[in-house]
Parts: structure tokens; C-alpha cells; sequence
């Protein structure tokens, strides 16, 4: 197993905010006969000392950092931190700490995986930061629908939401990069709401990295996919909310709008300014749900085309998000007087196939350890050998 790197420990006690004495007590580093507990710290950071394994955890708590990120060879570059392009007026700064967390948890993954894909000399992917928000929507869609060969009918033609989604995620990780679908730092404890966050984007030329909100509603896991990766195309890091006036995110809704519903469409609905909000809720009711999309996205196509006001927009969004937690809850419920489903099941939806592959390749070259394996996997050791034990096979086209 790679050595701890000091430099990452000094790296993460100064980003959590926390003094070498502050440490000390936090970590609960005792002084002995020969060293004082301060002593102790200043060997492990370094490298005298190697840390245990539980002294370890205990400063993945503390310092609130993935165990991964300890073992990466260098400190993450300036500029790293993502851009919050969410606009929410009553923030919860408990929800902000934990998209801090899951942020930097999933930044640490993606270090790790960038260092094998270094190694394997993989070429950089020329898409990411290849476009502007000077190039207009358009064609920047035009672009990743043609790197990625995504089209908008074998999406429709999809059975289910979950399936159309599977389909989008499958070309675009065929390209190179990683989605995941993630709403909480492990537990439900730590659930993070769809009004906090819808996903965020992680862009990179190695190992550019989306994550989806899980916990938003699965007929939105799409559209959320289609913002960050127009994020990605732009060279964008950032978090993404429900609503922002930010231009980069009223850009990169636009693209994925566009995807999944044409002007043709729009103008075919009979929908004015005029138009009450129960009228045009009514009318694009069952529009989007043959077009696996939420009643939301299909609003906010209308008010890009300037078919609705924003209040009217703002309205229908709250009737559709309101439908939905309604919805949430009676299978939340549901579920509760079920056995649920396999947890490998889960976790290897969530991680997705372009992670768990290499991951799984980089084991069998023995270019990681299990225990490696599973701080990127985000499992226990234990758990790693079952998890990839389904084939992968090659990329899903």
C-alpha cells in the first residue's frame, strides 16, 4: 500500500481551519514520556512518523477528508475550489457543509483516478474547455451530440425515465467521462435535498467527473446530466441549484433544453402569456412525460421561447416540485414495508460502470490495493471484491 503523503496531512489540518494545538485535541493525540501530543502531530506531517490507521479515520473525520485523499502525491492545484452557481435565499449552512464534504470527497476520487489514467498514458480529451459561452447554445450542443452520438429520439424511445437516463449516462462515459449519482456522504442521515444542490460539474482533461443529485426526482437526473456536461464542454467546474441567474448556468440550461425538446415542439403547444397557470400546467402534463422529461423542464422551454412569464414559470415549477416530494414520500413509504434492493445493486448504479471499470482494471494490474480501491469506490475493503464481481465487459455504447 502507497505511503501516507505529510504534505497532504499539513494540506488537510490547514484547509479544515485547524491550528497544530487545535488538532492535537481534536484528534485526541495523547503526550507521552518522551513526546508531547504537538511533537507527535509535527512528526507525523513530517514523515518521521507514519500515522495509524485509526489515527488516520479519526482525521478523516476531523479534517472532514475522504481517507483517499491522503494518499494523493500532491496538494490539488490553485484553482481547484468549483465555482457555486447556486442562487438560494434561505441557505441551510448545514446542506452547505455537507456539499462541501461531497465536493471534495468526489475531487479526491477523481485525483486517483486521474493519477491511473496518467499512468496509463490515456490522452487527454480534447472536448473539455473546448467551447464558450460566446459560441452560443447551439453549437455547443451540436458538438456534444456530436462527440458523445447521443440523439434525442433513442432517448424518447426508452421505456422508463431511469432507462432514458441509463442510455444518456452509457454514451456519455463511452467518451471518457465519469457520472455518478450521489445525494449524501454515505448515509441517509446525510441526505442532501435537490433544493440544495442538483448536481455539480468537475472538469478536467484527464478525468472530467459529474455528479447527479440522486435525491432530486429521476425524470430531472437528465437534464441535471445534460447541465454539467455542458459545463464540462465550457471547462466550468461548478455546483448547479434549481435556480441561479448566473449567465454560465442560464447558458448551460439552455443546451440541455434544447436537447430534449425542439422549437417546433414548443411552438406546437397552445400556450400564451395569457395562459393561466393551471392552463398550461394541464397541457404539458402528459407533453413531457411521453418525452421522459420533468413538467418543469418542459415550463422552462416555454419561458426560453418566451411563451410564459417568469412568475408563471416560478409557479408551475413549485406545482411540479411539490408533485414530486408528494410522490417521493409515498415511495419512501413503500419502500419501508419492503425488503429494498441488493445494496451491490445500488452502489454500482450510483458509482457507474466508466468508475467501477477502472477501478476494477487498475486492481488487476495491481496498480492499486484493495484498501485503495475502496476509498475511491467508496466502500469498505471487504465489500470491493463483491461489488466488482459482476462483469463489467468494455465501455457501454
Amino acid at each position: 500500500m502507497p505511503d501516507v503523503n505529510p504534505d497532504i496531512l499539513v494540506w488537510a489540518r490547514e484547509t479544515a481551519g485547524l491550528a497544530p494545538e487545535e488538532a492535537v485535541k481534536k484528534l485526541g493525540i495523547n503526550t507521552t514520556k518522551n513526546m508531547s501530543g504537538a511533537e507527535k502531530l509535527s512528526a507525523y506531517e513530517k514523515g518521521v512518523l507514519s500515522p495509524s490507521r485509526p489515527l488516520l479515520l479519526k482525521m478523516s473525520q476531523q479534517y472532514r477528508r475522504p481517507l483517499v485523499a491522503f494518499y494523493m502525491k500532491s496538494r490539488p492545484a490553485d484553482g481547484t475550489r468549483s465555482e457555486d452557481f447556486r442562487n438560494i435565499p434561505d441557505r441551510d449552512p448545514a446542506s452547505d457543509i455537507l456539499i462541501s464534504v461531497l465536493v471534495r470527497n468526489v475531487r479526491a476520487r477523481q485525483s486517483a483516478i486521474r493519477e491511473i489514467l496518467v499512468d496509463d498514458e490515456s490522452p487527454a480529451l480534447s472536448f473539455v474547455a473546448s467551447k464558450s459561452v460566446k459560441d452560443g447554445p447551439a453549437a455547443v450542443l451540436e458538438n456534444i451530440v456530436s462527440v458523445t452520438g447521443i440523439k434525442r429520439e433513442e432517448f424518447r424511445s426508452k421505456a422508463s425515465p431511469e432507462l432514458a437516463f441509463a442510455y444518456l449516462r452509457a454514451k456519455i462515459e463511452a467518451v471518457g467521462v465519469f457520472v455518478l449519482l450521489i445525494g449524501n456522504l454515505g448515509s441517509h442521515h446525510t441526505a442532501i435535498d435537490a433544493e440544495a444542490f442538483r448536481g455539480f460539474a468537475l472538469a478536467d482533461k484527464i478525468a472530467p467527473f459529474v455528479v447527479v443529485n440522486d435525491q432530486d426526482a429521476r425524470t430531472a437526473w437528465s437534464f441535471t446530466l445534460l447541465h454539467e456536461l455542458a459545463h464540462i464542454w465550457l471547462g466550468a467546474s461548478g455546483i448547479s441549484g434549481k435556480v441561479s441567474d448566473a449567465e454560465t448556468e442560464r447558458f448551460c440550461n439552455t443546451v440541455a433544453n434544447q436537447f430534449f425538446l425542439s422549437d417546433a415542439e414548443l411552438n406546437s403547444l397552445k400556450i400564451s402569456k395569457s395562459s393561466s397557470v393551471q392552463e398550461v400546467i394541464a397541457e404539458i402534463a402528459d407533453f413531457a412525460k411521453a418525452r421522459h422529461i420533468s413538467g418543469s423542464m418542459a415550463a422552462y422551454g416555454l419561458l426560453r421561447k418566451g411563451a410564459i412569464t417568469v412568475e408563471t414559470w416560478r409557479a408551475i415549477t413549485r406545482f411540479f416540485s411539490a408533485q414530486w416530494r408528494k410522490s417521493r414520500d409515498a415511495q419512501k413509504d413503500r419502500e419501508q414495508d419492503s425488503s429494498g434492493p441488493n445494496y451491490y445493486v445500488v452502489r454500482r448504479h450510483r458509482l457507474g460502470r466508466a468508475l467501477m471499470q477502472t477501478v476494477s482494471r487498475a486492481l488487476s494490474e495491481g496498480a492499486l490495493t484493495p484498501t485503495r480501491a475502496s476509498q475511491i469506490l467508496g466502500v469498505k475493503p471487504r465489500s470491493v471484491s463483491p461489488l466488482l464481481s459482476e462483469p463489467l465487459g468494455g465501455r457501454a455504447a
